[in-house]
């Protein structure tokens, strides 16, 4: 029973979460051999995969070309850093939160936003190769 848990846990991990949003974002990637192709060619096939952010609005508003290159840029932060002077990147929370609430809740909106980017990253390549299919 120990081991069940154990593997439920770790799979929805935080670690296992950026792996597999890193994985789509790389198959995605190593799909798209022509980029440009992807302009003006709408993420959304009729339903609307898009994620919203927490204010209600698209993180993919443009085409898949404009998401294609966010996600590229969200991976190369993830592997490479970011850097310490982007103030835009910078979360203003109240230095008098308790700091494991803080780390928790931080936590999980992170897990959400790395499931709903990879979700996307796997749904712009199912659309590339529907695309490149029917050309």
């Amino acid at each position: 029973m120990m081991q069940i848990c154990d593997s439920y846990n770790q799979k929805n991990s935080l670690f296992n979460a950026m792996s597999r949003f890193i994985g789509a974002v790389n198959n995605m990637d190593q799909t798209v051999m022509v980029p440009s192709l992807l302009r003006d060619v709408p993420l959304d096939d009729g339903a609307d995969p898009r994620p919203a952010g927490p204010d209600g609005a698209a993180f993919f508003r443009h085409d898949m070309y404009s998401s294609y290159v966010l996600l590229k840029s969200i991976r190369n932060d993830m592997e490479w850093g970011v850097l310490q002077g982007d103030e835009r990147r910078r979360d203003k929370v109240a230095e008098d939160d308790d700091l494991e609430k803080q780390f928790h809740f931080h936590l999980n909106g992170l897990h959400k936003v790395l499931s709903k980017l990879t979700q996307t990253a796997d749904t712009l390549t199912s659309r590339y190769k529907e695309e490149i299919g029917r050309k």
